[in-house]
């Protein structure tokens, strides 16, 4: 089948997709409305799934370069005594390691990628997706012949649409093809009543170097850093990424649920001043301080959809499952979708006939990790270790039963399974 495929976003689901549907032999272009891909964001986790894709596409030795693969996740409370403990990547029998990388870098290696592989003029930045049209037949769906994708450059404003074979919405939490789509849908994230910090400061090592600290409890305060640089590292530094979650809030519908905006170091300090993890290797006041930007938003989801797309039309990544960045899946499904997608189109004998198998084979298990996290039975945990030891402990056997340290391994078991 020969397609030629718009995709809408340049992120990392946008343009693994491109990547995957040209080693298909398939014909992709990508609109961006960022005028400039510029390696920026914070940190992010790759689980071994994911990692096995892009070695698939070639891409490696070029992530081996960058990236940490992380060996352990460890769980402690506030004061830094040891809850729980579990084994990541290799370090668990996987066959791939599991990785923590700058986000920034990670889109800037993928998109110099479909630079090198698809052409210089394949990702059209400062585009922004107006809209589409398309031909229904009989029972509505939109598998017609026509697709139309108007596209708006972002400075001046002008319009162009170009006919296409299939559109995907790879564009994100507030996704405009998403909004096309399925118009009747809550117009707001869902916001669980977490309001999240992050940032990345140039640090000493801790533990062994390569091990994802998470304490306390975000019914109060909770603390996550990881280092995320291989390059870094191999200066004796250590450029950790952190991530602090504060229950604040009611939970429902939330305006202002964008990455990007800039948070204030007064803010989240306010809930860590006097957190010392001297034992962990971790001075967190002058962690945050040592800052240079700090983001901050709401944690959001939004409610699975049965369906993503019609016709020549679907969603990819956080544009069609945006979920709760817990188990580091938010970026590691994105990867899955997007190799999902372009093997299923190049294997149908149509477009919308691989674009529905696409959706059959990822639609139930993304929406149940969905759900999976929004329960966040290790959070209630941490939270009861908390409430029943707000001073700390001797032994977390004293704090905790059996049955329920087990329920945290199972707890993660449903969140970074391959899906």
């Amino acid at each position: 089948m020969s397609a030629d495929i718009v995709i809408a976003g340049a992120g990392i689901g946008g343009l693994t997709c491109a990547l995957t549907l040209h080693e298909t032999g398939l014909r992709p272009r990508v609109a961006e409305s960022a005028r400039q891909l510029r390696p920026v964001g914070v940190g992010i986790n790759l689980l071994p799934h994911a990692v096995a894709e892009l070695t698939a596409l070639g891409l490696g030795d070029a992530l081996a370069e960058i990236a940490v693969p992380t060996a352990e996740m460890v769980h402690f409370d506030r004061h830094g005594n040891r809850i729980w403990a579990e084994p990541r990547g290799r370090a668990a029998g996987h066959a791939w390691p599991q990785y923590s990388l700058h986000r920034g870098e990670l889109q800037q290696l993928l998109y110099d990628a479909v630079r090198d592989r698809l052409g210089p003029d394949t990702v059209r930045t400062g585009t922004a997706l107006d809209g589409f049209e398309q031909d229904g037949n009989e029972d509505g769906q939109g598998d017609g012949d026509a697709l139309q994708v108007t596209l708006r450059d972002v400075e001046s404003g002008a319009r162009t649409t170009v006919r296409a074979d299939a559109l995907i919405g790879a564009d994100g939490l507030h996704s405009t093809v998403r909004r096309r789509l399925h118009p009747g849908e809550q117009r707001l994230p869902l916001w669980n009543g977490i309001r999240m910090w992050r940032g990345t400061a140039l640090g000493e090592p801790f533990l062994d170097g390569r091990t994802m600290v998470i304490a306390g409890s975000n019914a109060t305060a909770k603390l996550v850093v990881y280092p995320i640089s291989r390059r870094a590292e191999r200066r004796g530094e250590a450029l950790l990424n952190w991530v602090a979650e504060v229950r604040v809030g009611t939970p429902g519908p939330v305006e202002g649920a964008a990455w990007n905006r800039t948070g204030r170091l007064d803010d989240v300090l306010a809930h860590f001043a006097d957190w010392r993890l001297e034992r962990l290797g971790l001075d967190v006041p002058a962690l945050l301080a040592a800052t240079g930007e700090i983001l901050e938003y709401p944690m959001a989801d939004r409610d699975p959809l049965e369906q993503w797309g019609a016709g020549r039309v679907t969603l990819l990544g956080d544009a069609a499952h945006p979920m709760y960045p817990i188990g580091s899946n938010g970026g590691s499904q994105a990867i899955l979708d997007a190799r999902a997608l372009a093997h299923c189109l190049s294997a149908a004998h149509s477009v919308p006939a691989g674009l529905r198998a696409y959706e059959q084979q990822r639609t139930a298990p993304v929406n149940a990790l969905v759900t999976a996290m929004r329960e966040m039975p290790a959070d209630r945990l941490l939270r009861a270790v908390a409430e029943r030891a707000p001073d700390g402990f001797e032994r977390v056997e004293d704090v905790l039963t059996a049955e329920e340290l087990a329920s945290i391994d199972a707890a993660y078991r449903r969140t970074s399974a391959a899906r």
